[in-house]
């Protein structure tokens, strides 16, 4: 017997879209709006570090809502799994962030930093777990599965 590759649910793909929206604005937000003083307040090289974490920021989210935004459309019959399964398609490559950086800045940065490299985690881990071939199933796996979920 073969297991199946991971497949989503439509609430999880919509709670993780709602969650990566309600990010984007907090980050345009801070980015944009808010944090300016926290910025100009900083030094030379760290208001550069300021700037460059935003980008981050901003990408991350925009490859995780393209990435949810193709699950909904397989969801809603709009393009295949093959389709969806597609290099172009699949969770871009977001660049991680400097520590060393993150720890300059203001704490509210680093919040919003921290929070959307989580969400960016939790999705590249189930775009890998969709992309792995089925694996052989198990009998006894299947068992002990079943007693866990019992208790």
């Amino acid at each position: 017997m073969i297991t199946a590759p991971l497949v989503l649910n439509r609430k999880l793909v919509d709670a993780l879209y709602v969650e990566a929206m309600l990010l984007a604005d907090e980050a345009r937000s801070y980015f944009d709006l808010n944090g300016r003083e926290e910025r100009d307040a900083l030094p030379p090289l760290h208001r550069v570090g300021f700037s460059c974490e935003s980008l981050r920021v901003t990408t991350r989210l925009m490859h995780v809502i393209a990435w949810l935004l193709t699950r909904r459309a397989v969801d809603a019959g709009e393009i295949s799994e093959a389709q969806a399964s597609a290099p172009e398609r699949r969770l871009g490559r977001a660049q991680g962030h400097d520590p060393e950086t993150v720890a300059a800045l203001p704490e509210t940065a680093r919040q919003i930093i921290a929070a959307t490299s989580d969400l960016y985690a939790r999705v590249a881990r189930m775009d890998r777990d969709m992309a792995r071939p089925p694996v052989p199933f198990s009998p006894a796996q299947g068992l002990m599965q079943l007693l866990q979920a019992a208790f």
